[in-house]
């Protein structure tokens, strides 16, 4: 089976690709070196990769289901340049097609016992369609909305009867006496009386008939929690015997097990994407890489178009990037990190190797600096770190918004898979951002938040004047939801947002001020600043709600956070400088 295409194959012997630079960097930091180790998607690997669009557009096969391809371009040691093409799961119901890369060794383990665990899970699938269908559910809801109809029409009934009956003794009483005003009463009396025995019949009436009907409903949610629970734990072992068996090399020829690579556990599917099945291969069969592209081809899914460039997912293939990349050495493309992207002092520069620092020497603080990233505290529970504006939070959906802090730290530092941001700030917001390390860290700093127990201060210069030194900003926010992430005031169906603020200064044309917000809604103080009823001043260089002028970003961070710490219990206050 050939494996290795010639370019040829894909593009034209005249074809003319651009220099510039890669628009896109497989990457992540070597596990025995600290290496940050970067493959490029070029414009060159691009082009093959829309050389393989048109091969697929030729064939059917490839167009019945949507799924990520992908093609790596490599060096043999004789110095010639082939191309390796890959597709991430199943083909068609297939693992292996002729002239693309096998799937990584681990998968035949336990095909056998995917095979059955599968067909178990079509099982449970149909057997929880069948509950939840049983004929028993639409009759109880046709027969309960009846009997609902029924009572009210009894219950308005007997109400209308009430206030005659009501206006009836008042006649009795000013025209009756003695033995007849008593008859009279008593059997206003046992109308009402008779009335209530007619409801409570209806009700009795009502559960006799619903209640069996209740009980065989009851008894399939019980099966339906059991099947889910059972589906849940095959899933788990499936994965978990995969993760045991699927075993990677890198290109220092060492191998490892997903299981040992990540014992925390990774999603379905990890081993399977295109990204993972090319390294492997290169790097067992001693090819080297130069450049590498996946795209989406087929139905869109999951918000995927066909046609378009994806990185390395963030879920499956990015935790192993640093892994599979280690021992691979090219200053042109791994190793190399852009001069633009280096700033070393000269003290720094005696670390470098081949006119590039040697980042086994440089500590992950330095690297994100690099980044404009830096932490301001760690320790084993939490990290807390200065956020640049222009840098997300937590990824996007998209290929192109993946780069972000908490991306960023989960590729520097071991335990980075477990790291869960706790708080948002906005893309244009920087200051203080904090991230558990674990699970029970998380939940107990996000309490805190939630209990609005966490003291936060921001600092913030406004495009204007405002003539009131201090106050309390209570405007309701609620999303525009054909503009998002845009808020507006909305009396009706906004939710509360509290803001405390205090003008510090005025520098010119510009009020400097600072924000201490109860709430935490969506661009909150940007609108409470802006806002007609709010203090009527945008923040400068707010680009949604203010004139953008000239300035290169939002002047607004967080500058201060008060908490507890969720381990020992003591106050913690993390404190930035205002970069503006």
């Amino acid at each position: 089976m050939v494996l290795l295409h010639p370019l040829s194959d894909f593009i034209s012997p005249n074809a003319v690709t651009n220099n510039s630079s890669p628009t896109y960097h497989y990457q992540g930091y070597c596990p025995q070196t600290s290496e940050l180790l970067q493959l490029p998607r070029t414009c060159l690997a691009e082009a093959i990769a829309y050389g393989l669009m048109k091969y697929l557009a030729q064939d059917e096969r490839y167009s019945r289901e949507g799924k990520m391809y992908g093609i790596l371009l490599v060096e043999l040691p004789d110095g010639e340049q082939k191309i390796l093409k890959a597709f991430s799961g199943l083909l068609n119901g297939c693992s292996i097609f002729d002239g693309w890369v096998t799937p990584i060794p681990g998968r035949e383990q336990v095909v056998l016992e995917e095979a059955r665990t599968i067909k178990e899970l079509e099982a449970i699938k149909q057997e929880l369609i069948s509950l939840k269908q049983i004929p028993e559910r639409q009759k109880y809801e046709k027969l309960e909305q009846e009997f609902a109809v029924r009572l009210q029409r009894m219950i308005q009934t007997h109400s209308d009867r009430k206030q005659q009956r009501q206006v009836k003794r008042q006649i009795f009483r000013e025209t009756l006496a003695g033995k007849a005003l008593h008859t009279a009463i008593a059997q206003l009396d046992e109308e009402s009386r008779q009335d209530g025995i007619a409801r409570k019949l209806l009700k009795r009436e009502r559960n006799q008939v619903l209640q069996p009907l209740q009980q065989i409903i009851k008894d399939a949610d019980i099966k339906i929690r059991e099947l889910k629970r059972k589906r849940k734990e095959l899933s788990r072992q499936l994965q978990t015997q995969m993760h045991a068996a699927y075993s990677l090399m890198n290109f220092y020829g060492r191998s490892q097990t997903l299981q040992q690579l990540v014992p925390q556990g990774l999603p379905t599917g990890t081993g399977d994407c295109c990204a993972p099945k090319l390294l492997h291969y290169a790097a067992t069969h001693n090819l080297k890489p130069l450049a590498m592209a996946e795209f989406w081809w087929g139905a869109s899914s999951g918000g995927k178009i066909q046609g378009e460039f994806y990185g390395a997912c963030v879920e499956r293939c990015q935790p192993l990037m640093g892994f599979l990349l280690s021992g691979f050495q090219s200053r042109s493309t791994a190793t190399k990190v852009e001069e633009h992207d280096v700033n070393l002092s000269h003290a720094e520069e005696d670390t470098s190797v081949g006119g590039f620092p040697d980042l086994r020497k440089v500590s992950v603080a330095q690297r994100l600096t690099e980044k404009k990233l830096s932490i301001i505290y760690e320790d084993e529970w939490l990290i807390a770190v200065n956020k640049p504006s222009g840098l997300l939070s937590v990824p996007g959906r998209y290929s192109h918004n993946q780069d972000s802090v908490l991306s960023r730290l989960r590729n520097l530092f071991p335990d980075g898979v477990n790291l869960q941001a706790v708080h948002r700030l906005d893309m244009d917001t920087s200051g203080i951002l904090v991230l558990a390390r674990n699970f029970q860290i998380h939940r107990l700093l996000n309490h805190q938040f939630q209990q609005r127990q966490v003291h936060k201060v921001y600092e913030a210069v406004l495009a204007g004047f405002i003539y009131i030194d201090k106050g309390v900003i209570k405007l309701p926010l609620w999303g525009d939801q054909k503009n998002r992430p845009y808020q507006q005031v909305n009396w009706q169906y906004g939710k509360s947002s509290i803001t405390n603020f205090r003008a510090i200064a005025t520098e010119g044309n510009y009020t400097r001020i600072e924000f201490i917000p109860i709430t935490g809604r969506t661009h909150q103080l940007r609108v409470h600043a802006a806002h007609s009823q709010g203090l009527g001043t945008p923040i400068l260089g707010d680009r949604f709600y203010g004139n953008f002028t000239s300035t290169d970003r939002l002047h607004l961070h967080a500058r201060e956070l008060y908490l507890q710490h969720p381990y020992t219990n003591k106050e913690l206050h993390l404190q930035t400088n205002t970069p503006f």
